[in-house]
């Protein structure tokens, strides 16, 4: 009996990882046995880095936020304390936008925070 090769779907199945690989150098580009491995590694950093997007963006906005924070002279982390204080239920993107975008709006947001960071150590002495 004749060898089975199952080549069409061979081909095609290599075909669409040469074409995955255009564009990487030498002969990860060219051949299949060296594109197979730099396309597998290249998804898998992709997965990795679709992770930590999320986190450098959190990041981002907590710079953004403590700058401008600082520049209403209260720190980031009394003043995300005096947000849960105040029940204000914003998260850390909103209010990068809103310290960037709408100063007076932040400012506003910062007042009620601070209030309710005395309110809560008047409590607190009171106890």
């Amino acid at each position: 009996m004749a060898r089975v090769t199952n080549s069409p779907a061979s081909r095609k199945r290599r075909k669409k990882v040469l074409k995955y690989a255009k564009g990487y150098f030498g002969n990860k580009s060219r051949l299949f046995r060296y594109a197979k491995e730099a396309v597998q590694h290249a998804w898998q950093y992709a997965y990795i880095d679709r992770k930590k997007k999320k986190a450098n963006f959190r990041g981002l906005w907590i710079v953004r936020l403590n700058a401008a924070c600082q520049a209403n002279g209260i720190s980031y982390s009394r003043f995300i304390e005096g947000l849960k204080a105040a029940k204000i239920e914003l998260d850390r993107k909103v209010l990068s936008d809103l310290a960037i975008r709408d100063e007076p709006a932040f400012a506003a947001v910062v007042a009620q925070a601070k209030s309710a960071l005395q309110t809560k150590a008047a409590a607190a002495k009171k106890a």
